[in-house]
């Protein structure tokens, strides 16, 4: 796959923020409007209220530009501002709790010391996010390489419950010696909680 080809799209908005039918809506839109062919969309608010990333995972690679997606969402959502990410699949993997209906959605999204970055990478696909998605709790988890701006890793886990991050089999996975080697060489790194709406 050439890199500028986009698997996914996430909408990223600020508070105040519409129903989320409404960015449901904005997000299938944005879609038409750029004659994507689309696989499926999905509503995430902060647990806070304080955002919202709305993801439109596309049936097939295409080459997308972010500004018109961008313009496209926030006239129909109705908001000011929204940043529009363009994200590469580079993993996806089903969970333990595969088949359950998902009600939370944790992103990880970092960048990593250049001199890392294969190791990182190593780690993730090799270790991190299959060790994650054995965990009970974990329905599914997805990692991206953003095609714009940073954090220019994207993590996603699909979670019946928030509390899988606390729970022994998480933590056994967070742990392990190459996760204390690689977690140093994380940079700008913003975790966040979700609820699926």
């Amino acid at each position: 796959m050439p890199a500028f080809e986009t698997d996914a799209v996430v909408f990223k908005c600020r508070a105040p923020l519409p129903a989320a039918d409404a960015l449901a809506q904005a997000a299938v839109f944005a879609a038409q409007a750029q004659s994507v062919a689309l696989a499926q969309a999905n509503v995430n608010v902060s647990l806070d209220g304080a955002e919202a990333y709305a993801y439109l995972l596309l049936g097939e690679p295409v080459a997308l530009a972010a500004a018109p997606l961008a313009a496209a969402f926030a006239g129909a959502a109705g908001v000011p501002a929204v940043e529009a990410v363009r994200l590469a699949r580079l993993q996806d993997l089903r969970g333990a709790a595969h088949g359950v209906a998902v009600r939370f959605h944790y992103v990880v999204e970092t960048d990593v010391a250049p001199e890392a970055e294969g190791e990182f990478n190593d780690w993730y696909d090799t270790e991190h996010l299959p060790g994650l998605a054995a965990v009970p709790g974990t329905i599914r988890t997805q990692r991206f390489r953003s095609l714009d701006g940073g954090p220019r890793y994207h993590a996603c886990y699909e979670l019946v419950a928030p509390q899988t991050l606390g729970s022994a089999p998480w933590l056994a996975v967070r742990h392990t010696a190459w996760s204390a080697r690689v977690r140093p060489n994380f940079r700008n790194t913003k975790r966040t909680m979700f609820r699926r709406v």
